[in-house]
């Protein structure tokens, strides 16, 4: 089984459109974790533009009284972040190479150039206790240079088969490709001893080719999950997913 980890970055980000706290986000947050997902997750970015650092803490407690319900906080590792991170001590910390001004993340890390700090990064969580991962292009060389850097997993960066997979009516064999450099990759990472999470762009509509990949730990989904609630409304969303990763 693949646990749903749900990224809750859109629902705060509607809430700050409005000045006041509605959507509130633990509510919200509550209500997932009824439903069944096994994880949240938030991204806080340094102009906290969406989820805040005291939505990271808020969360952080919640998630610590409910058994089962992991936490997950991605985001560019500065100072503060990993400051963010030693207070809160979520379940896991997902690193991305984002700059503070960046729409969203929209790749993975080149660790011919920051080798040496992702290694000091995942000596820092491991001695807190934090489980790392490390956002990440499906990409081989990238992948054994990761096995070889102390984190524990990679999140493999996702929008590429999803682009694949929004085309496959003009070309099928495109998809199967793309799809099978990810599963490729996958393999490797799990033979090199790493975990493997996925996510960006994945949907109710693509997520079950994806998970045809054996041994995915983790999706990590928000910006679609949020708007196909708005069609469908949340529970029915929340248990379709949930399905899919059974």
């Amino acid at each position: 089984m693949t646990a749903l980890s749900v990224n809750l970055n859109k629902i705060a980000l509607l809430r700050n459109s409005r000045g006041r706290n509605y959507p509130h986000v633990i509510n919200y947050a509550k209500n997932l974790i009824v439903l069944g997902v096994q994880g949240l997750t938030v991204h806080p970015r340094q102009d906290e533009r969406h989820a805040t650092k005291q939505d990271t803490r808020e969360l952080a407690a919640l998630c610590k009284s409910v058994d089962a319900v992991e936490f997950n906080v991605e985001g560019y590792p500065s100072a503060d972040f990993m400051q963010l991170i030693a207070e809160t001590r979520p379940d896991q910390c997902t690193l991305v190479p984002d700059a503070p001004d960046q729409l969203t993340s929209d790749h993975g890390w080149d660790l011919h150039q920051h080798f040496d700090w992702v290694v000091e990064l995942a000596a820092q969580l491991k001695q807190l206790g934090v489980r790392s991962s490390l956002f990440i292009d499906p990409d081989l060389e990238q992948i054994k240079l990761a096995s070889q850097t102390g984190v524990d997993r990679i999140e493999l960066y996702t929008e590429a088969y999803a682009s694949a997979y929004a085309n496959r009516v003009n070309e099928p064999v495109e998809l199967n490709a793309v799809l099978g450099q990810y599963a490729q990759a996958a393999a490797l990472a799990q033979s090199l001893g790493l975990g493997v999470n996925a996510g960006h762009d994945l949907d109710l509509n693509n997520l079950s080719e994806f998970l045809t990949i054996e041994g995915v730990l983790e999706v990590s989904i928000g910006h679609a999950l949020t708007v196909e609630s708005l069609e469908f409304g949340v529970t029915k969303v929340v248990h379709k997913y949930l399905e899919i990763c059974r």
